[in-house]
């Protein structure tokens, strides 16, 4: 028995694994765990295992790319391969071709892992969304040249907005070239001056529309400089773009509608403005007119002349406001007047004898008293009416004063 190299017997043994038709092919279903893919040389490489056993399994760069989702750990996948040896290490793996996951289309979880991906980089946040502009000046339509979305969005935006400048991007809809077609008349009609961009396409399959759920449309508008409305397939459809855009749109015509005001609205808008503006001016006018009539009053009150006038009136007011003033106070002055004199009769000497008392002089003195008088002096006795002489014949003592008003 010839004696072999290590080298020898996996090369044998691979050579074998080969030969044998049954291993050339197989489809397995298993876990797939450690799975690590090399950016470098673009190859994956994992393990799949069930409940009792694992396998080593590699898929090349070349089948690699060509699946349209990441596998994770813990995947339960549906595997095509062959078994081959890996004869630097003497192992044996699994050559993988292909796989889809188990349960799950492999279209399903790429969209899932898609949505998920874009959900985390912030593209489905309402804070994003921007206003559409009321009245744009240019709207850009990007959509299949040959398409029934575009007559219907140039037939609403003819009749609802004709004052608008349309600019068509074409871009191929559906097929492998029309994501990164669809990306490019984006980011044209962004760089060309465009106030909104009407994305739009007809109905069809799921997979007639597939490029708007591609990632480089998402990007193309989550990154447009100005507003984008997707409106693709029909009202029940709803696209990973129609989530990205800033409006969603049930349909291509919709898009139109909602992008553009109504010509007749603004007409009806422009002819109440017009009046607003016309009152709004005849009102300006009668204020300043009123105004301008007061300063002329102003100024005519301000005239030489005027001004005389004013001061001769202020005069004469003056005037008889002195005369009224005077005449009251000498009413006042008068009967103060005849109060104090009033007051003066009472109290009057000439009062007293009217009612019967006389005075007495001696000397021209008033007497008071018996001790200013002795008998014999001569006596004036003044009355009411006229005066008499009289002299002291005898003066009493005070006790018989009383009898001296009985005599």
């Amino acid at each position: 028995m010839p004696v072999l190299t290590v080298s020898q017997l996996n090369r044998y043994i691979a050579l074998k694994l080969a030969d044998d038709s049954k291993l050339r092919t197989v489809v397995l279903r298993g876990e797939v765990s450690n799975f690590v893919r090399n950016y470098r040389s673009g190859h994956c490489y994992f393990s799949l295992r069930d409940a009792d056993a694992s396998v080593r399994a590699v898929m090349f760069r070349s089948h690699a790319e060509r699946l349209p989702f990441e596998p994770k750990n813990g995947m339960v996948m549906l595997v095509q391969a062959s078994v081959t040896v890996y004869e630097r290490d003497g192992v044996y793996q699994l050559n993988v071709t292909d796989m889809q996951p188990d349960g799950v289309g492999a279209k399903a979880l790429a969209l899932q892992q898609r949505r998920e991906k874009l959900a985390k980089l912030g593209y489905f946040d309402p804070a994003h969304k921007r206003p559409l502009p009321a009245m744009p000046a240019k709207i850009g339509l990007v959509t299949s040249h040959s398409g029934a979305a575009l007559q219907d969005m140039l037939q609403i935006l003819g009749r609802r907005y004709p004052v608008g400048k349309v600019c068509i991007y074409p871009a191929q809809v559906q097929g492998d070239a029309a994501p990164s077609s669809i990306a490019q008349a984006l980011r044209h009609a962004g760089m060309d001056g465009c106030d909104v961009i009407l994305m739009g396409r007809g109905g069809g399959s799921s997979e007639s529309l597939e490029a708007f759920q591609s990632e480089e449309v998402a990007h193309a508008v989550y990154h447009s400089p100005v507003p984008v409305i997707s409106a693709v397939g029909h009202e029940t459809d709803h696209f990973i773009a129609d989530e990205i855009a800033d409006v969603r749109a049930s349909t291509p015509s919709a898009a139109a509608e909602l992008a553009t005001p109504d010509i007749r609205e603004l007409y009806q808008q422009l002819e109440y403005a017009e009046e607003t503006l016309t009152e709004a001016i005849f009102g300006c006018l009668y204020r300043k007119e009123n105004d301008l009539d007061q300063l002329q009053e102003r100024l005519a009150m301000l005239a030489v002349d005027r001004r005389v006038e004013m001061q001769q009136q202020q005069l004469q007011g003056l005037e008889h406001r002195l005369h009224t003033a005077f005449a009251h106070l000498l009413e006042k002055k008068e009967h103060q007047w005849l109060h104090t004199l009033q007051q003066l009769e009472a109290v009057s000497p000439v009062a007293v004898l009217q009612r019967g008392y006389s005075l007495v002089y001696h000397e021209k003195n008033l007497v008071r008293s018996t001790t200013q008088l002795s008998v014999g002096d001569p006596l004036t006795v003044q009355l009411a009416e006229g005066c008499c002489m009289a002299a002291v014949t005898e003066i009493l003592p005070e006790h018989k004063e009383a009898a001296c008003h009985e005599i």
